[in-house]
């Protein structure tokens, strides 16, 4: 084992999750790195926002790590993960698994230097670098998430992470409303989504002649979980080369909050 980090599962946090690790693939060797460790290792990575060839010696390979991290990336073993936590944590909350009401919005963040593709300007909050588009349920749970570059409006941007919602019958079994603020608003967009996903948007506008910080019915549950957020240093900045990578930090940030919560 690595030494005590801070971001380190413990182990009742690790059997948790140990249940929900895909098993070796057969007639390969057999698995011979701790996968404690290893989660442990990516954590460290998203938490502390260091480059992968940075992690401590104390962890397994960094090469080895980031196998793991990319292959369950791209066969949507993080995703399955999340969404089974979620479902705990609901359950855990008394709610139904799947929720009846969900909340959608976006973020745009500065990308890193390195950073090329899917990048764009977004005009309004005047910021080089991409958009997280967000769908949270009323706990603030993540159901999907779509990496953008910053220049997508909120509308295309809204009918693309919807979309990915709806495509996942377990979490959009019981959905009927969706809460978005002005960026989401006009006849076409609600029209779209009521013809494709068979919801209602239900938009909740800022009180005019307001100023400052105002609490807005339904939209501070999504502005809660952006803040979650920010305690991965990973995704403080947009530092990944793929907006994939940074969809799976996100998730993966989630799943740390979700664990620490049920164990």
């Amino acid at each position: 084992m690595s030494k005590a980090y801070p971001s380190n599962l413990t182990l009742a946090q690790y059997e948790l999750m140990s249940d929900l690790i895909p098993d070796a693939k057969p007639g390969g060797r057999k698995r011979e790195v701790d996968m404690w460790s290893v989660l442990n290792a990516i954590f460290y990575i998203m938490v502390e926002g260091v480059r992968w060839r940075s992690l401590p010696g104390d962890f397994p390979a960094w090469q080895t790590v980031y196998t793991y991290f990319r292959n369950w990336r791209k066969d949507g073993t993080w995703v399955k993960i999340h969404d089974r936590l979620r479902e705990w944590v609901r359950m855990e909350n008394q709610r139904h698994p799947s929720p009846s009401e969900a909340i959608i919005d976006s973020q745009s963040v500065k990308s890193a230097a390195m950073v090329s593709i899917a990048v764009g300007y977004d005009a309004g909050k005047k910021i080089t670098g991409r958009k997280r588009f967000m769908t949270v349920d009323t706990l603030g749970l993540v159901l999907r998430v779509l990496v953008t570059a910053a220049n997508i409006g909120e509308r295309e941007g809204g009918k693309q992470v919807l979309k990915r919602v709806k495509q996942s019958p377990r979490q959009a079994s019981r959905l009927t409303t969706i809460w978005v603020d002005g960026g989401f608003d006009g006849e076409p967009f609600m029209q779209w989504v009521m013809d494709f996903c068979r919801w209602i948007i239900l938009v909740v506008l800022r009180p005019e002649q307001t100023k400052g910080f105002t609490l807005l019915k339904k939209r501070w549950v999504v502005e809660r979980t952006y803040g979650w957020l920010m305690g991965s240093r990973r995704l403080v900045r947009d530092y990944e080369l793929l907006p994939e990578t940074s969809e799976t930090f996100i998730y993966l940030t989630m799943i740390r909050i979700m664990v620490r919560r049920l164990a």
